[in-house]
């Protein structure tokens, strides 16, 4: 039935619309990465701490871009595992 599939679509759209301002307003630094290792996720926390906004961060590597030299190979390893399917716990780099 149609209206049910509306129904349905909208309360997908308000859930996402939700996730999307919890993720953006949360009092923790949260970023995302594609497979290729590019920022498609800045949230504001990231951008106050950074002093980078989203909109200058993404589609540029993370890695390559915003990590300091010292922290480039372990941040590497570990969003290489997270990519994986693998946790790392408890593991802090500057941004």
């Amino acid at each position: 039935d149609i209206t049910e599939r509306k129904i349905a679509e909208k309360q997908s759209e308000t859930i996402a619309s939700d996730l999307r301002k919890l993720i953006d307003t949360a009092n923790a630094p949260i970023f995302g990465i594609d497979t290729r290792g590019m920022v498609n996720e800045w949230n504001q926390k990231a951008a106050e701490i950074t002093g980078f906004g989203k909109e200058e961060v993404l589609g540029r590597c993370l890695v390559k871009e915003f990590i300091s030299a010292e922290f480039k190979q372990s941040v590497q390893m570990v969003l290489n595992n997270a990519l994986q399917g693998h946790n790392t716990a408890n593991f802090e780099f500057p941004l």
